[in-house]
């Protein structure tokens, strides 16, 4: 019988067979679409079911909008106009802010019929509270059933892990519990020894408490961890949800507003605008242009066009199916604006919304930074070391057991205590060799440098760059809003040729010689309030138009105060034409307006354009951008401007050159010239012009000729307060900071001039953005070292200039604000996107978001990075420093007694090793940066994690430490003339007593890793790190005089107090003496081999990237460790990021990235 899914090849001629899927079925019609269109997906049905919905719409079936993109869907809603009944909103005016409790309900079928007329519309949407309506919810809070239905728009918190949860994975740890074990055992045989055995009289008979002192320690150095790492993710959190929270802009009760992203509900009507992130799932209102990049939600490469909504709905009424492939009215969460501005309507929010639902099904825990797999490699080789000098430990002093068993007086219990003595003794060596603190310690660091950094306006988002920021050797910094105050005012102008206004700022010049065809002084301007009365009405009209209408910022309220709210640049020609030129209401003015294209604003063409339509038919074009490029466009300039009449004479060279002039002038008196042209057409788009819209671009640049200029304004921005001093602090700091901007040659180098970045003493270089792309390779390499201003520059511009810094070995920073430098912000080591003024593309683009976009913010980002490195080689430092000399001293002095015991027992250890692994960590790792941190070079990117001057300083005090203890041990008893058994006793705690307080003197030796002597500087701004050392000396002093058996200690008299301080006091004059060795004579006393891999000469970025990919998995140590180092990722990552998601701040994530 022949197969059903197979064709005989005698069909075609040929001998093969054409196989046929049998699932495989013709594409549904429209109509049978439709009939599945709402029906629950499995899994989903509680979605469709919702008690008391006052809504003609669950979210399960809005749900069915997105999920995937359905027409059917869409069309079974009845559209826009049925979400707008049914969600019982408007999308003229939006959510009224005043909406509680809703009354009444709207049926789906009520919703989903014809357009109801305005009298039904408006009974819909109301709501206010009525007696003779069941009220359905209370009045207590806005939005009430609208929250209760749909939600908003937070994600529920990442469950965080207990802390039971925490304290399991930090004692699941391998050496704690065979610890545990040992611990046990001997309690068991100590037990049995006190309450089995027999006693001399008088003999104590505390044999157990070894047993019950090593449980106790185990139980603390777990409650020690556990606090930590619960005090770590409570951090992480509270960052997480700084990073999370934005700004969005909606309208609500017909005014638009910004509210936080969590607010947003469905029902909303938001505005869109290239750059913006969408946070929510929603249909298309209406607007121009508007193209997403849906790739990070979708994987759709293409840029996709979206169309109306009710175009869409009309389109499906017709039944005109060719051209629906073409109509896309869904707007996805997730997405990115890339073009156009426009409305679109909210349909699901938080987990409801498709990137909500990606984002709950992708959380994933953080991954370990750069510095951490550095770390990660050094405690691997730590515990190798620590793990082979155990076990050599365990088999010196098992072969001497068994050499001593024969004749020995022992019984078995005490022969097994003794066995089990040798085994603790052991383990407990590979507990304090082994640094499972080594690789937690830059994250308690950079845990408490981004909490600080937040309150310094960095936000981090990727830990990486907290690190990295450290060695960064240059910044390309923007300048509008970042070296300025970005508070825009209109100062002077030009209309046309024959008024001038505004007084010349004198803040600034620039004291070179002005090149030839500038003006050698500022023009001559009477006052703004003179020039402007004689301007006629039409052309105040003109201006008012050409101000207003061509313009994506809004009214609204901030700070109980109402303002323009949007570009800095927008607004300050927005307060122009309302305080000089007598504008009305924004919403008024843009009302009165038929817009019919609009052409946003693009840092590529510098330039936005609105096309109007004119009482009399006719089109007006209103284009607002950067002078010289307007300028090159006008062939005509507006005539008389006190004239009743608009009319524009041709611009002849003479006035070209005059205008060039102005422009000139006002970029040297540091002002941003902005100029402003219209032209009107019989039509638009123009003949001979496509009419589809999705071409309305392309028309518009080719159309974007032969204008009128109207005139030319310069806008002040102030330089920041502090801007001056703070790129004084990156040049001591061996930064090197360039402006790249969007400003004209002369604006831009009289405010680098006045800031300091550009000092042509230096050789300094000034280039527009043109000239520097067209540079050849080694000429652009040349250049680009001494290129200190890159003006008129475009995006493309600063990335090419960041990868060729980078090309030269360049730790780059780079600051972004525009959707169009995502380029830079990625291709950089740390990109700073601006808080204030950035679009949400370039935030996601970025590392660190500048809350308050002022460059001073960098510095400090700079002086917390280096902070953070230099707080996990502090804790290096003194970790190795312990590490050397505990393992050192144990084995020497257990090989050297006859009863196979070391001069530290194992619950003393366990002491040392949680000073040095938690509270050294706590400590060391909460230093805040100081001024002298700027006055020292960036580290290359090669530089070894172990400097040469770290490893004088480990090996000179270890050498110092070992000398004082094994001395003490040894000929302690004749240097102090102790004999009897009570003051051999003694000793022993005299040296555990002295090695303690070397470590707690050490640590402070340990706040400095140059070769400064003042180790106390700044050490009362850490009130932190004093309070853990008066915690270790607390610790110290309690268990000397409270710690007997347990710690096998005696309490010590007002001398051997006096021997143990003084002795450890004397580790910081021995400091002294090995800072003043030069570090060139310690470097050459290391091998060739050693000094090869530690002092390494060049590393590629190539070379970096395999050693990190093949030496930092920690595989011997958690092979031996687990516990929490086994909860350690291996990859470079976000705060708290997934793989292959970007992370989309809007709807309420968890930072997923």
């Amino acid at each position: 019988m022949a197969d059903p899914g197979t064709e005989d090849a005698a069909a075609n001629g040929k001998g093969e067979k054409k196989v046929v899927l049998p699932e495989e079925k013709p594409p549904q019609s429209f109509s049978e679409q439709l009939k599945d269109a709402l029906t629950p997906d499995p899994g989903t049905e509680p979605l469709f079911e919702v008690e008391n919905n006052q809504f003609a719409f669950s979210p399960g079936q809005l749900g069915k909008l997105i999920n995937p993109k359905s027409l059917a869907a869409f069309y079974s809603l009845g559209g826009l106009r049925g979400l707008e009944k049914g969600l019982r909103t408007s999308c003229s005016s939006g959510l009224s802010v005043d909406e509680t409790g809703l009354n009444g309900v709207v049926s789906f079928e009520e919703a989903t019929t014809k357009t109801l007329d305005s009298s039904e519309k408006g009974h819909i949407i109301s709501t206010s509270t009525s007696a003779d309506a069941p009220k359905t919810s209370s009045n207590a809070g806005s939005f009430t059933d609208r929250k209760r239905v749909f939600s908003d728009n937070r994600l529920p918190e990442k469950k965080t892990k207990s802390l039971l949860q925490l304290a399991w994975i930090t004692y699941n740890d391998k050496v704690l519990i065979l610890l545990t074990i040992a611990a046990v055992v001997s309690l068991a045989l100590g037990l049995y020894q006190t309450f089995g055995q027999p006693h001399e009289p008088g003999e104590a008979q505390v044999e157990w408490v070894e047993g019950v002192a090593i449980m106790v320690a185990i139980i603390i150095v777990v409650l020690v961890g556990t606090v930590n790492d619960w005090q770590k993710e409570r951090q992480f959190v509270k960052l997480n949800k700084k990073n999370d929270d934005r700004t969005v802009k909606v309208i609500r009760s017909g005014v638009s507003q910004q509210i936080s992203v969590y607010d947003v509900l469905v029902g909303d009507v938001m505005h869109l605008e290239p750059g913006d992130v969408i946070p929510v799932d929603g249909v298309f209102i209406q607007g121009h242009n508007v193209k997403c990049d849906e790739s990070s939600a979708t994987g759709e490469s293409d840029l996709l066009r979206k169309s109306a909504s009710d175009e869409v709905f009309q389109t499906l009424e017709k039944e005109d199916f060719r051209n629906l492939n073409k109509m896309d009215p869904f707007l996805i969460s997730g997405s990115k604006i890339a073009e156009g501005t426009g409305t679109f309507l909210v349909t699901a929010t938080g987990v409801n919304s498709a990137h909500g639902r990606t984002t709950m099904a992708l959380r994933e825990d953080s991954d370990a930074t750069p510095l951490q797999q550095k770390l990660n490699v050094l405690a691997d080789y730590i515990a190798k070391l620590g793990g082979a000098a155990a076990l050599l430990l365990f088999i010196v002093l098992f072969i001497k057991f068994l050499a001593q068993l024969p004749g020995s007086p022992l019984n078995a219990s005490q022969k097994g205590q003794a066995f089990l003595q040798i085994f603790i003794m052991s383990v407990t060596v590979v507990v304090v060799a082994v640094p499972e603190g080594l690789p937690l310690a830059v994250t308690l660091a950079l845990a408490y440098a981004t909490t600080r950094m937040l309150k310094d306006n960095n936000l981090v988002r990727v830990l990486k760059a907290c690190e990295t920021m450290g060695n960064a050797t240059t910044v390309c910094s923007d300048k509008t809003g970042t070296l300025t105050e970005n508070k825009m005012t209109v100062v002077a102008g030009t209309i046309g040729l024959s008024t001038s206004f505004g007084a010349a700022p004198n803040e600034s010049k620039v004291t070179e010689k002005p090149e030839e065809g500038q003006p050698s002084e500022t023009l001559s301007r009477t006052s703004i309030s003179e020039s402007l009365s004689n301007l006629s009405a039409e052309v105040k009209a003109l201006l008012v138009q050409a101000i207003t209408v061509n313009s994506t910022a809004f009214e609204g309220v901030q700070e109980g105060r109402a303002t323009f709210i949007g570009s800095k640049t927008e607004t300050a020609l927005l307060e122009f034409a309302r305080d000089r030129l007598g504008a009305g209401p924004l919403q008024t003015e843009r009302a009165n307006a038929i817009i019919a294209e609009v052409v946003p604003f693009d840092s590529a063409r510098k330039y936005m354009a609105t096309v109007v339509k004119l009482s009399d038919g006719k089109y007006r074009a209103y284009v607002k951008g950067a002078s010289e490029i307007l300028l090159d466009k006008c062939s005509q300039i507006l005539g008389d401007p006190s004239s009743s009449t608009l009319f524009g004479g041709a611009l002849s060279e003479a006035d070209m050159e005059e205008l060039t002039n102005i422009i000139t002038t006002y970029a040297s008196e540091t002002l941003r010239t902005i100029a402003l042209s219209y032209r009107d057409f019989e039509c638009w788009p123009p003949s001979g012009h496509s009419g589809d819209s999705a071409a309305a671009m392309d028309d518009f640049v080719t159309a974007h000729e032969n204008m009128t200029l109207i005139g030319i304004v310069g806008i002040k921005d102030p330089l920041r307060a502090g801007v001056r001093e703070a790129v004084r602090d990156c040049r001591d700091a061996g930064v090197v900071v360039r402006m790249v901007t969007g400003d004209n040659l002369l604006t831009a180098k009289a405010i680098a001039a006045e800031c300091g970045i550009y000092t042509p003493e230096t050789d300094g270089i000034v280039m527009e953005g043109p000239n520097f792309r067209r540079l050849p390779e080694d000429d652009m390499k040349n250049t680009v070292l001494k290129l200190q201003v890159l003006a008129r520059s475009s995006p493309e511009d600063k990335r090419l200039l960041v990868q060729t810094l980078k090309g030269l070995g360049e730790t780059v920073a780079v600051t972004g604000d525009g959707t169009n430098d995502a380029p830079a912000l990625k291709t950089a080591d740390i990109g700073f996107s601006m808080g204030i003024a950035g679009t949400e593309v370039a935030k996601e683009a970025s590392e660190i978001v500048l809350m308050d976009d002022n460059f001073s913010s960098i510095v400090k980002g700079i002086m917390w990075g280096r902070a953070v490195n230099d707080a996990v080689k502090k804790f290096l430092q003194f970790q190795l420093t312990v590490n050397i000399t505990a393992v050192a001293l144990t084995f020497i002095t257990a090989v050297a007694s006859n009863e196979e015991e070391s001069v530290l027992t194992a619950v003393q250890l366990l002491w040392v090793n949680l000073i040095m692994d938690t509270f050294a960590a706590l400590a060391l790792a909460t230093d805040p940066p100081n001024r002298n941190i700027l006055k020292r070079l960036p580290d290359r990117k090669s530089a070894a994690l172990i400097s040469v001057r770290m490893w004088k300083m480990i090996i000179g005090q270890a050498i110092f430490q070992l000398t004082v203890t094994l001395v003490l041990h040894f000929a302690g008893e004749d240097i102090l003339g102790y004999d009897s058994p009570h003051e051999k006793e003694e000793l022993r705690t005299l040296v555990f007593n002295t090695f303690v307080w070397m470590q707690i003197f050490n640590q402070l030796n340990n706040r400095r890793l140059d070769n400064g002597l003042n180790i106390f500087e700044a050490i009362h701004k850490n009130t932190f790190f004093i309070f853990i050392n008066f915690l270790m000396v607390g610790g110290q002093v309690l268990i000397i005089f409270v710690g007997g058996r347990a710690f096998n200690v005696t309490r010590l008299n007002g001398i051997q107090w006096a021997i143990s301080i003084v002795l450890g006091l004397l580790s910081l004059p021995w400091a002294v003496v090995i800072r003043i060795i030069p570090d060139m004579w310690a470097a050459r006393i290391v091998p060739y081999a050693l000094r090869k891999r530690w002092l390494p000469e060049a590393v590629t970025d190539e070379e970096k990237m395999k050693r990190e990919r093949t030496g930092s998995n920690l595989e011997f140590m958690r092979k031996i460790r687990g516990g929490r180092s086994n909860s350690m990722r291996l990859r470079s990552s976000t705060l708290n990021g997934s793989s292959g998601f970007e992370r989309m701040p809007g709807a309420g994530s968890d930072a997923v990235r």
